[in-house]
């Protein structure tokens, strides 16, 4: 007999995608880092050649787990957000994981384009050379930049709010939210 029934959402979220959220964060932060001081830096030097490499790394990278974790999201229930919590917070929180979820994956792909567009190939970790998925193009090199650069103004964006979503919880609500996320909290 089959059953009709929905899963009951779990207290927290798994081992694996707390590794996920917190990986990728980390290398989120990372990929802000560099790309902030890279683009500061005058010139072609080695140091800023290097930076980019490790970039874009980091942007595959982060493609790649983006994919794992939505998978990951699609085949696992999340836990439910508070009872108490008004529909209006319910929407926003799915929107902006819908979003970063989004971004996750939107923002190495419009870096990956600009690079293809710029004639740069992409070695990840210096040793896997990447297609070029587009013929090089000076249009379509600036459109690629500027949608790289502003979708990372969002990104940036939505994880201060994520973050100060974060702070609102933990200290004013005191609901348990962040727990759930800790890696060692479980």
């Amino acid at each position: 007999m089959v059953s009709n029934s929905i899963p009951a959402a779990p207290a927290g979220y798994t081992r694996t995608a707390v590794a996920l959220h917190w990986l990728i964060a980390l290398l989120i932060i990372c990929g802000f880092a560099l790309g902030w001081v890279m683009t500061g830096i005058p010139g072609f030097t080695p140091t800023k050649l290097r930076y980019f490499s490790w970039h874009k790394w980091i942007g595959v990278t982060v493609f790649a787990l983006a994919i794992v974790r939505v998978v990951w999201r699609a085949t696992h229930v999340p836990p439910g957000l508070p009872a108490g919590m008004p529909a209006a917070q319910r929407i926003g929180a799915h929107a902006v994981h819908v979003l970063l979820y989004g971004l996750m994956l939107a923002i190495p792909v419009a870096g990956y384009l600009y690079r293809s567009a710029s004639n740069i190939p992409v070695v990840y970790l210096g040793i896997v050379a990447l297609p070029r998925l587009i013929d090089p193009d000076p249009v379509l090199k600036a459109t690629f930049r500027t949608l790289h650069v502003i979708l990372n103004d969002v990104l940036f964006s939505l994880v201060v709010l994520h973050v100060l979503a974060v702070v609102k919880h933990q200290v004013l609500d005191r609901d348990g939210l962040l727990s759930r996320m800790l890696p060692f909290s479980k």
